[in-house]
């Protein structure tokens, strides 16, 4: 019996692989223009199977230093996994079964394997010490993953806290308040002006409420297209970078992440241009890779390492000094562990101090928005009492 339909994957080797999981015979493949759904989904299964590379490596480093060869172990992680990962290694171990070195492997699903892994794991082919570079991999990896765990739960709570108010705030001025408030003004003549405040503002949701939610989506949808193009991505960084307190903050922990890499690639014999070239692409912030790569210009050109950072006008004077003093010493790669785990250390408190002030802040407004709100209701029922009485 011939099927036919649409499956989501990132290449025509993955969806043949998915495919013949379920015990579907693949005849022809035609690729598709994706949704925005399907898009999405694969965005996740991404992000999802990046998290779980980060075992991976480590598993993987652990099997070769015992001595296991690499397809065995290859095929020992991929039983363990599963979901995009899991065809992603299947790709990885096929083409080194067939002669291809694994950072090359690798470097075919940029999608996953960022630059720093892929030139990470060609370092230690070539060097014949591809267990120690995996492990240092590994550490990389989860420092970077605990760190960014540390911050986001730190910065839950108060997403949340908003989230929740907001959607309360809409669906008691949108469903709960207007009938309420229409029954009181029909028995007063004259309302207060914290309930005409509230009415005025409830009627203009109900009423304008498809047209504000359709102005919302169109803003939100070219925001995010602004951000997405290169200039717009610039433009929103550099902002961001200049915020009080998240600036400084952003700045340090962008910073950690280019300290951890540059460190790891210069312990693991990469020379420092290099390093720092793949230390911009791995970085999220384009203002700070915009700034690397005019660095690694400049130190080619002949600058020295500090003189090149300065020109930038980006990083502070304590990563310029470190990187000179790392450099003139021999000891780089010791002192930018230092301060990736001195900048960890500073961005995690200060995560913590801005969400033990948003926490009562935003329960001081919440109890302030739902006072008036209750105020609003109950002023002209104990009007109307007293008028009575």
């Amino acid at each position: 019996m011939s099927v036919s339909g649409t499956i989501a994957a990132s290449t025509p080797r993955e969806a043949r692989d998915q495919l013949r999981a379920q015990g579907i015979s693949v005849r022809r493949l035609a690729e598709r223009s994706a949704s925005s759904s399907s898009l999405a989904w694969a965005r996740f299964r991404n992000r999802r199977a990046r998290q779980q590379w980060t075992g991976a490596v480590h598993e993987l480093a652990m099997m070769l230093h015992g001595g296991i060869p690499l397809l065995e172990a290859l095929d020992t992680i991929i039983e363990q996994h599963h979901g995009g990962l899991k065809v992603a290694l299947v790709e990885v171990r096929d083409r080194v079964a067939g002669g291809t070195g694994l950072a090359e492997a690798l470097g075919e699903r940029p999608d996953l394997f960022d630059p720093t892994d892929v030139h990470l794991v060609e370092v230690g082919e070539n060097a014949g010490t591809l267990d120690v570079v995996l492990e240092q991999l590994a550490e990389f990896r989860l420092r970077t993953s605990q760190f960014k765990d540390r911050v986001l739960t730190s910065l839950m709570y108060p997403c949340f806290l908003v989230m929740f108010g907001l959607a309360a705030a809409v669906f008691l001025m949108t469903v709960v308040l207007p009938p309420l408030l229409e029954n009181i003004a029909d028995t007063t003549s004259e309302l207060p002006w914290p309930t005409q405040a509230v009415l005025s503002f409830s009627n203009f949701l109900v009423g304008n409420g498809w047209w504000l939610a359709i102005v919302s989506l169109l803003l939100l949808m070219g925001f995010v297209y602004f951000i997405k193009s290169k200039a717009g991505r610039i433009l929103w960084h550099r902002f961001l970078l200049r915020l009080p307190v998240i600036g400084p903050m952003l700045i340090k922990q962008n910073l950690s992440r280019i300290a951890m890499i540059v460190g790891t690639l210069s312990k693991s014999g990469v020379e420092l241009t290099r390093a720092i070239e793949l230390a911009g692409k791995s970085t999220p912030n384009a203002v700070l890779a915009d700034a690397l790569v005019q660095s690694g210009e400049h130190i080619e050109a002949g600058a020295e390492i500090a003189e090149a950072l300065d020109r930038t006008d980006v990083f502070p004077p304590l990563a310029v000094r470190v990187f000179s003093v790392g450099q003139d010493s021999g000891r780089l790669e010791e002192m930018l562990t230092r301060l990736a785990t001195d900048y960890d250390r500073q961005v995690e408190t200060t995560a913590s101090r801005i969400t033990s002030l948003l926490e009562p802040i935003l329960i001081v407004v919440l109890a302030i928005g739902v006072g008036f709100l209750l105020l609003a209701t109950i002023l002209p029922i104990l009007e109307a009492g007293n008028v009575m009485s």
